[in-house]
């Protein structure tokens, strides 16, 4: 890691955000004069996305509401580009560079920024949308492990960068343990973070999803799903011995062994086999025979 980007990210926000007291109208920024960090007028077709954005849903209404106050207020905060090549790459911002496009801007107030490297750059993006609370909690998990993964950061210092506690960063990762459909109810906001962190207390995904379905539908608050999975939890597991395979099993094993042998099935394809033995001798016996068995 260079001292610049030790510089860039130590900072914060404060790397990404120029101090503009002022909202920025068309025509008030001049053209770029290839400084950094300074604020330049940049071209709206000239700025490639961002691949490191780990916001994946922007509310059209939104949108539509930013488009209209930009033309009609201006720009509160320009957005943070590199330059790459000829034209320029998106840092942050994505949100208000859409709402401009909306409002048929030809160009955009940009902060320009020297970012380095793909890895620099992959760590302002998350940080930077983590620290201003836009995202949702799934996405917030996966830029999180985005940071682990491709940053190689531990989850304290993830939680260093984000300003959060190791604890905190934990309980965000433990989302992407949810079902699916769990996790795309999270992301549109169907449930809360405290009813997630409650179905994860559920180690069977059926039980998951038809605890989800009751909150989605019922409105069950946090409180009560976590009685729900406490009482769930504390219920043991239960054994069934029905069906002709079982049995079948069961009087395969009994002859094999010479003894008496029960077979339990439970839920998920998931069992137990009871072998009975009545002295020190009968043991050494079924085990000569299971290992005798297991070798040939």
């Amino acid at each position: 890691m260079t001292n610049q980007k030790k510089s860039v990210l130590g900072r914060g926000l404060s790397a990404l955000i120029p101090k503009t007291p002022v909202s920025i109208r068309q025509g008030e920024v001049g053209e770029d004069s290839g400084g950094v960090n300074v604020i330049a007028s940049v071209e709206l077709e000239r700025i490639r996305p961002n691949p490191f954005q780990p916001r994946t849903d922007f509310d059209s209404e939104s949108l539509e509401e930013l488009s209209k106050s930009i033309l009609e207020k201006g720009l509160i905060q320009p957005i943070t580009v590199r330059r790459l090549g000829e034209d320029y790459q998106l840092v942050s911002g994505e949100r208000r560079m859409r709402a401009a496009q909306r409002a048929g801007l030809p160009s955009i107030p940009a902060f320009i920024i020297d970012v380095q490297s793909d890895s620099e750059m992959l760590e302002l993006a998350l940080v930077e949308n983590i620290q201003r609370e836009e995202l949702n909690p799934i996405e917030i998990a996966h830029a999180y492990r985005r940071l682990i993964d491709e940053c190689r950061l531990t989850q304290d210092e993830v939680g260093q960068k984000v300003g959060k506690d190791r604890s905190t960063v934990t309980n965000f990762l433990r989302l992407l343990k949810l079902p699916e459909k769990v996790r795309e109810g999270l992301r549109r906001g169907r449930l809360t973070m405290g009813h997630a962190r409650a179905l994860l207390g559920l180690d069977n995904e059926r039980d998951q999803l038809r605890l989800y379905d009751e909150i989605v539908m019922g409105g069950v608050n946090v409180r009560s799903v976590e009685r729900t999975t406490r009482a769930r939890k504390a219920k043991p597991a239960k054994h069934t011995r029905h069906g002709t395979g079982i049995h079948s099993v069961e009087e395969q094993l009994k002859r094999m062994l010479g003894t008496k042998v029960k077979v339990y099935a439970k839920s998920g394809g998931k069992g137990e086999i009871v072998i009975q033995y009545f002295s020190a001798d009968d043991l050494e016996r079924i085990l000569e025979l299971i290992l005798d068995k297991r070798h040939r």
